[in-house]
């Protein structure tokens, strides 16, 4: 009896005290419930994984037939079809990220009012599911800049760091979503709505380089523009970035997502009471 593991559970103190080593214990946990969400997602579906091709797809055309061809909006000299995939590809992954943990908490009221658990696994696992996704529009990327001729540069190895940009916005940004929502279940609703309006006042279907140049580190404030810049730099070979519109898009996601640990950590023990 004297060899049996004692658990003892009780609430943190302090406004820093996020307890993350307790991600690492649990991570059977969170790769379980992350593995739960990709399979949801494609089970009894018709076309399966296609989903994850079809959408960025569509989209892509759409944008190209309404902003490139009609609007004619400037693309950085380049094909404005790519233009715009290499900024739906990581803007799909931010915008069903965030969908999915801002609603993962209340999705899952059964398991978080009954087993203990670091609550962070949750919306955590909601950010990371997106991912499988992510890598099959990636795919497809690789082969529309050989169609169109287009090689990485050496900045194709920043593409990691933009990725972990993405990853780490979607988090911050779904901590704050999840924990409201488990309040107020209309910003479940809301959403919708703020991905929709996110998009458009983030360089997907145009250049940062029509926003004029006194707007545009205060533009830059939008995290996502550093990541979508990012990448059409480090993958499409587009003129050197502005590293400071990249830097400021950092320091307000590491903002973003502390601020979003300590509101999360501290109405996470009313969890269980009101879900």
């Amino acid at each position: 009896m004297d060899d049996v593991p004692v658990v003892l559970i009780q609430p943190r103190h302090g406004w820093l005290k996020f307890d993350l080593a307790a991600l690492y214990r649990y991570r059977e946990l969170l790769y379980f419930l992350t593995w739960r969400d990709v399979i949801v997602r494609y089970k009894q579906a018709a076309v399966g994984v296609a989903w994850a091709v079809l959408q960025p797809l569509l989209t892509m055309v759409v944008f190209t037939v309404i902003f490139g061809r009609f609007a004619k909006m400037p693309s950085d000299n380049l094909p404005y079809p790519i233009f715009a995939f290499t900024a739906l590809l990581p803007w799909n992954y931010f915008a069903q990220a965030i969908a999915r943990s801002g609603t993962s908490l209340v999705s899952n009221a059964n398991l978080v009012s009954k087993v203990y658990f670091p609550r962070l696994v949750i919306p955590i696992s909601g950010a990371i599911a997106p991912l499988v996704d992510f890598a099959i529009s990636f795919v497809i990327l690789l082969g529309m800049m050989a169609w169109y001729r287009i090689a990485p540069t050496w900045g194709v190895l920043m593409l990691p760091v933009f990725t972990l940009l993405a990853v780490v916005t979607a988090v911050a940004v779904s901590l704050y979503l999840a924990a409201l929502n488990v309040k107020y279940r209309d910003v479940g609703h809301t959403i919708p709505f703020l991905v929709q309006f996110w998009m458009y006042a983030s360089p997907v279907v145009y250049s940062v380089s029509i926003i004029p140049e006194k707007w545009r580190l205060l533009y830059s404030l939008n995290p996502m523009v550093g990541v979508i810049e990012g990448f059409r730099w480090a993958l499409l070979g587009k003129e050197q970035p502005d590293f400071a519109v990249m830097a400021m898009s950092a320091v307000i996601v590491t903002i973003l997502l502390v601020g979003g640990l300590v509101y999360f950590k501290r109405t996470e023990r009313i969890f269980a009471d009101i879900i």
